[in-house]
């Protein structure tokens, strides 16, 4: 069956090419760049039902240079879109070049949040694939777009995802800044305050990840003061204990107080992996100087 639907995009392929090399005469009979726009769409579908989809996406692309020419931007934004849809799904890397356009197209149309959009399609493309660092630079893209368009939901979804990624690559301070800056633009927010524990709870992992015990206790004292209701969530207990049994150098106390509150509080991947390396400062009795 895929067969049927590759023969038939290619015939439509063909004949899309053949409306745009028409001379003048043609031309006389209608819009040679609407005619081949609407045969590269079906191409583009056919190429989709046969699931070949780089060639949809070469279709797509084809598509977008056509609406450029009919100065339809929105319509050409949109085709690229697709083109990165279908080409993620044979190649997540090869579509890193669609949402960029697609993006441009839409700053170009005054869609920022459009545009931030296809920039985190692309980080998230790249992510799924391991490229982390490639990844940031999509991420930070598509967060001052969103901050741009007042989309403070967006914006924190993607700061919070910069925040994650930095501390990993053990950019720790770098981080913090993001952690803290989501949490005080949430906190007076109704929707957003219950999460704010949870950020500034990150954070003060982070701090503990710098090595520096100062460090931590000034900034747990500095959450406070940001969210006044802090002081009384287990979040706030946890990191207090934590530099606790750091300033005693008890590393024995320091696993203890992790497990009673992942007992009761489970501690996703990030959380564990990143208190792992707070227990090896710990232990090694040093302070990192990876921040």
């Amino acid at each position: 069956m895929s067969d049927v639907h590759v023969r038939k995009a290619l015939d439509l392929k063909a004949k899309a090419e053949k409306k745009l090399k028409g001379g003048l005469f043609g031309s006389f009979f209608g819009n040679k760049y609407e005619d081949a726009a609407e045969l590269y769409e079906q191409a583009a579908n056919s190429f989709k039902l046969g699931k070949k989809w780089e060639e949809a996406a070469q279709c797509f692309d084809q598509l977008a240079e056509c609406h450029v020419k009919l100065e339809s931007i929105h319509e050409a934004a949109s085709a690229m879109s697709s083109a990165a849809g279908c080409v993620k799904k044979a190649d997540p890397k090869k579509a890193i070049p669609f949402y960029n356009k697609s993006a441009d197209y839409f700053c170009n149309l005054g869609r920022l949040g459009m545009a931030a959009k296809s920039y985190r399609e692309a980080a998230e493309q790249l992510e799924a694939v391991g490229a982390n660092v490639e990844s940031l630079d999509f991420y930070e893209k598509a967060a001052d777009l969103f901050e741009t368009e007042n989309q403070t939901s967006e914006t924190n979804k993607c700061k919070l995802k910069i925040a994650t990624m930095n501390a990993e690559l053990e950019k720790y301070n770098k981080a913090i800044k993001l952690f803290e800056d989501v949490a005080k633009k949430s906190v007076d927010n109704n929707l957003l305050k219950y999460s704010v524990k949870g950020y500034l709870l990150q954070a003060g992992i982070c701090h503990l990840c710098i090595g520096s015990l100062e460090g931590s206790k000034e900034a747990l004292e500095r959450y406070e003061d940001l969210d006044v209701t802090f002081s009384g969530t287990r979040e706030f207990k946890f990191i207090q204990d934590l530099i606790a049994a750091t300033e005693e150098g008890d590393v024995d106390q320091f696993t203890q107080v992790i497990g009673e509150f992942d007992s009761m509080t489970r501690l996703d991947a990030w959380k564990t992996k990143l208190l792992l390396r707070a227990k090896k400062i710990l232990e090694e009795g040093g302070e990192d100087d990876l921040t």
